[in-house]
Order: C-alpha cells, then structure tokens, then sequence
C-alpha cells in the first residue's frame, strides 16, 4: 500500500481504475444478476459513506434505516422491474420512509436539531439510492434485461470524465464554475463532451438496441446533467472542507466522487428512454 501511495495521482487513477472498469464491464455483459450485485454495491456503499461524512462534520442522520431504506428501494425496483414482485409492493416505501420520522422521537434527547437530521437522512436515499434505484427502469424493460443500455451509459459516463480530465490538464485555461470547483474548466467540459460524442456514434454502430440520434442525447445528457452532478457535488464537500468523500478508490476519492455525475444523470435518462425507447 505505501507503495501505491507514492505514485501520482494519474498513475493511481489508472492503477485502480482500469480494473474496476473491467470488472465492471464484465459482470454487466454476463447477466442481470452480477449487474444487480455491481449496483448493490455501488448503492450501498455511496449511501454509506454519504451519512458517515455527515456524522463527521457534527450531523445525525439516521444511517442505519436511511441506508436499509435505500438499498431496499434499490433491490425493490430491480425485483418490480424483473417482474420477479408485483408492482404494489412498491406502496412498502410509504411505511419505511415513516420509519425515519418514528425513531427520531426515542433519540430526540442525542440533538436539538431532530427536522434537520430528518431532512439529511432523506436526503441520503434521494440523493444518493433513488438515483441508482432508477437505473433499473433504464436497464429493464418488459421483464427483459439490456445490458448494452446500461453499459453504454457509463462508458459515456467515463467517456466525458476522461476527456474532461486531460483536456483540461492540457489546454484548461477558462474556469467553468471557479467559485465551486476552481479546477473544472470550459475547455475540460467540451473535450469530455467532444469525447462522450464520439462513444455516443460508436457505440450506435455496434449496440442497435437505440438508434444513433438516442445515443447522442443520452451523451448530451450525460454530460450536461453530470457535469452539474459534479459540481453540486464539490458543493458538498466544500461545505465540510474537505477534498475527497472517501478514500477507497485510491486516486478517485471515494464512492461519492467516482459516480456523482451518475446520480444527478439518472433522473433525466430514465425519463428520455422511457419517453422515447
């Protein structure tokens, strides 16, 4: 590990990224099952970290039904979407999210704030599980599981990241947003996009499941609603002052910061392809 510690930033960037990618990759060409567990994951640890960073900066949320709250809500669309449950169940979210507001009144003496740690562990489930709880409405349609929609999705994902990440290295001279995030760049923005289009037309040629002029806006809109993703994220950490949400993905920060542009994404692509497709 001090080994890995010692390279630089770009070299733990690749060191830990390419095989994520690739795992990735792999379980959501070989079934809906890896592609459940893969997000599970994802879900269950982005929540996770979201209520621990809370608790750090002198918040209480309430983590342990926020989380099981919003990993239920995750396991609960993929087993509604698959037609594995009926759709009714859906209705079992009412009582849960009722839950949160129960428990506080037997830990109200722990803060004087109990709205504001109501509103934050909400807040957790809509930011963080509801988005990925979504992706599940864009992967199946019909019972029937569309690994390349999935697929495409974060490769135009990591596509516009890439792009933005060494042009703005390169030539970024424009600050974008520079009171939020001082090193996000105009000129970082339009190579990711430059990029995420380029997959988009690519990925039309081998995936027919959309037609081309779908998968052009689902790159618009990735890289227009995640790019705002990225920055309301910034936002956040700023607020607690801090650099990374995390430190498990050595060279990406943490859960929060690798799929940021996801969560914010999520809501407008569900609601194009469901639209449309």
């Amino acid at each position: 590990m001090s080994q890995i510690n010692k390279l630089s930033n770009f070299q733990q960037r690749v060191l830990i990224g390419l095989p994520g990618a690739f795992l990735i990759i792999w379980g959501i060409c070989v079934s809906q099952w890896f592609y459940f567990g893969i997000f599970f994951l994802i879900c269950s640890l982005s929540i996770i970290e979201f209520y621990n960073l809370l608790r750090q900066n002198q918040y209480h949320p309430q983590p342990i039904i926020g989380t099981f709250t919003g990993v239920f809500l995750f396991i609960l669309t993929f087993l509604v979407e698959t037609q594995i449950l009926d759709s009714s169940l859906y209705f079992l979210m009412f009582p849960l999210v009722a839950l949160i507001f129960f428990i506080v009144l037997y830990k109200i003496k722990e803060n004087n704030r109990p709205f504001i740690n109501i509103g934050l562990t909400l807040l957790g489930i809509i930011y963080v599980a509801l988005p990925i709880a979504l992706i599940n409405f864009c992967v199946i349609n019909d019972g029937e599981y569309y690994y390349e929609v999935v697929l495409g999705i974060l490769l135009l994902l990591w596509a516009s990241d890439t792009g933005a990440y060494f042009s703005g290295k390169s030539i970024g001279k424009h600050k974008l947003f520079e009171r939020i995030s001082p090193k996000k760049t105009w000129e970082g923005t339009i190579g990711g996009a430059l990029l995420s289009l380029a997959f988009a037309i690519g990925m039309a040629q081998f995936f027919d499941v959309l037609s081309l002029w779908k998968w052009i806006t689902l790159s618009l809109i990735i890289v227009i609603a995640g790019t705002y993703g990225d920055l309301i994220e910034s936002l956040f950490k700023r607020s607690f002052e801090i650099k990374d949400s995390g430190k498990l993905l050595l060279g990406h920060g943490g859960f929060l910061d690798r799929f940021d542009g996801l969560f914010f994404a999520a809501p407008f692509i569900v609601a194009f392809l469901r639209i449309f497709l």
